[in-house]
């Protein structure tokens, strides 16, 4: 809440200044229009550059006429996206089922702007952007050229960051403002191959930094696997300077492989003495050591179970999350390291008494429960229990890099059905299990470059991290642009289609046009209103 009302504040400071020198007229003095808090920042440029890459007329008309029904494509897609969302939304709202609001449905987040979104990371989400904004407006600008239209400037919007960008043609002859309907004036076809440039840039932006991206996965190997998830502030790891996403590589010298293992050699270690983890840190190793003995948060009554295993002993019997683990065969349990080591003397098929606390019913209750076999080949038994390992107030778990690295790996043949492009869509926000894409630190930590690339060491790792987003926003940003909505190119696009099969009907060019134009305009409300929905009705339902 607080870094809110910080952002809130240098907005307004920044927007204080916009006005401020708009009213002195030292932006005009330099090409710049504000819009509010908005700057169009101009530039006349690059004119030479844009006809000579437009040269090649041939080209960039086909690469734009094979646009067009890719737009369509497009059009179609996202209008059967915000359909779905607004079937679900009634569904819930009528049900009386709508989540409460969270990060998924948060206002910040649901603008992809580096900084703001929590899902988006400032450095490699405004390079994204960049690509984004330039690919997109100078294939506007270059379509221009091949078909006639002048370009009177370029530019990019700011307010403070890049938030757009945009080549600024002669409207009179682009979309016939002056009504003259002149030599001058863009037929529809070539408008529409201008209009459908930048989505076609945008899709073959996206195809090509994913296609890197993929590559790129299949030089790096899993190297880790115990992760620190969360440091609680002012607790024993804290003031060592462990943190969230380090690696755990050794013990007091010792390797280990698994988070079972760490808590092995950790609770075996003499409390008078000190315990020495080795980390990997940014790609660096560096050791922390802190006393062995127990602070006051690991000294606890029970065992929280966090969640219980699908088809597990443990549900079998009843078990159920958020109820709290006494004992076991008598057994006191007071901490997963207890836990643990309990069940490295167990074996599949074991009859065992495990006794928890139900902290919904207050009361204590007793199952008799047969272990099951270990999923992982172990003859240990198993219970299907999972619970946070803490230790010195850090969340230690598993990261699971050679599935993840796997699960990654094979996307690409996915996408022959719908479940590829769902994961495609949703990625960097939802990842595999709805964590989100791992951080470029939490790559350089938990791989290492293999094959040809390990001389170049951490270069790899930034090469994935940039194709993804780079790709991510580039696809997102043209699929959005393909929404049948003024003043978005899917919606000039939509319009000029009505407009030319209302008037094969008709024979009425200017009625034509006028009903297109209302029938866009319906489609624009409907849309902008849906999304309008989704943001705010989960926050209206908590109010009221």
């Amino acid at each position: 809440m607080k870094h809110i009302f910080l952002y809130i504040y240098l907005f307004v400071l920044y927007w204080a200044l916009v006005a401020f020198l708009d009213r002195r007229g030292w932006l005009e003095r330099y090409n710049i229009t504000a819009w509010g808090p908005v700057l169009m920042v101009r530039t006349t440029r690059g004119q030479g550059f844009l006809d000579l890459i437009g040269r090649a007329k041939s080209f960039w008309r086909a690469f734009a006429s094979i646009g067009v029904p890719v737009m369509f494509i497009g059009m179609l897609s996202m209008l059967a996206i915000v359909v779905l969302a607004d079937y679900v939304l009634l569904t819930q709202l009528q049900s009386g089922t709508i989540p409460a609001p969270g990060k998924f449905n948060e206002p910040r987040n649901i603008f992809l702007i580096p900084g703001l979104s929590e899902f988006i990371p400032l450095t490699w989400g405004l390079l994204a952007l960049a690509v984004t904004l330039i690919v997109h407006e100078f294939s506007h600008a270059v379509l221009c050229k091949v078909e006639g239209v002048r370009v009177k400037s370029m530019g990019v919007l700011l307010a403070p960051i890049p938030i757009g960008g945009f080549a600024e043609p002669d409207e009179e002859q682009l979309l016939d403002k002056s009504g003259t309907g002149g030599e001058e004036v863009a037929s529809k076809p070539e408008r529409m191959r201008i209009l459908s440039a930048g989505v076609m840039s945008n899709f073959v932006t996206a195809l090509i930094a994913f296609t890197i991206f993929f590559a790129a996965l299949g030089a790096i190997a899993p190297s880790e696997r115990v992760m620190i998830t969360n440091v609680e502030d002012g607790t024993p790891a804290d003031a060592a300077g462990l943190g969230s996403g380090m690696a755990i590589t050794h013990v007091n010298g010792a390797r280990i492989e698994s988070a079972a293992e760490f808590i092995l050699k950790t609770s075996g270690v003499d409390p008078d003495s000190d315990i020495t983890l080795r980390v990997m840190s940014n790609g660096g190793a560096r050791n922390i050591s802190m006393p062995a003995e127990r602070s006051d948060g690991e000294k606890e009554s029970g065992l929280v179970i966090d969640s219980v295993v699908s088809d597990s002993a443990a549900e079998s019997a009843g078990l159920s999350d958020n109820t709290v683990l006494k004992r076991i065969d008598g057994e006191r349990i007071r901490s997963f390291s207890d836990f643990s080591s309990f069940m490295e003397t167990t074996h599949a098929g074991q009859p065992v008494r495990v006794e928890v606390f139900n902290k919904t019913s207050n009361r204590t209750q007793v199952f008799n429960i047969t272990l099951g076999t270990h999923p992982e080949g172990s003859e240990k038994g198993f219970l299907g229990i999972s619970a946070p390992i803490i230790f010195k107030g850090a969340a230690i778990s598993e990261f699971p890099a050679k599935e993840y690295l796997n699960a990654l790996q094979n996307i690409p043949p996915k996408l022959r059905g719908i479940e590829g492009w769902f994961i495609i869509f949703t990625l960097p926000i939802m990842g595999l299990g709805g964590e989100g894409f791992p951080s470029n630190d939490v790559l350089i930590n938990f791989y290492e470059p293999i094959g040809t690339v390990e001389p170049f060491g951490n270069a790899i790792f930034w090469i994935i991290s940039a194709t993804l987003w780079i790709a991510w926003i580039n696809f997102y940003v043209g699929l959005f642009n393909c929404l049948p909505a003024v003043p978005l190119d899917g919606g000039h696009v939509f319009k000029d289609t009505l407009g030319s099969i209302f008037n094969l009907i008709m024979k009425d060019e200017a009625r034509s046009e006028k009903i297109s134009r209302k029938i866009v305009t319906l489609f624009a409300l409907a849309i902008f209103s849906s999304f309008f929905l989704m943001i705010t009705l989960p926050y209206i339902v908590k109010w009221f």
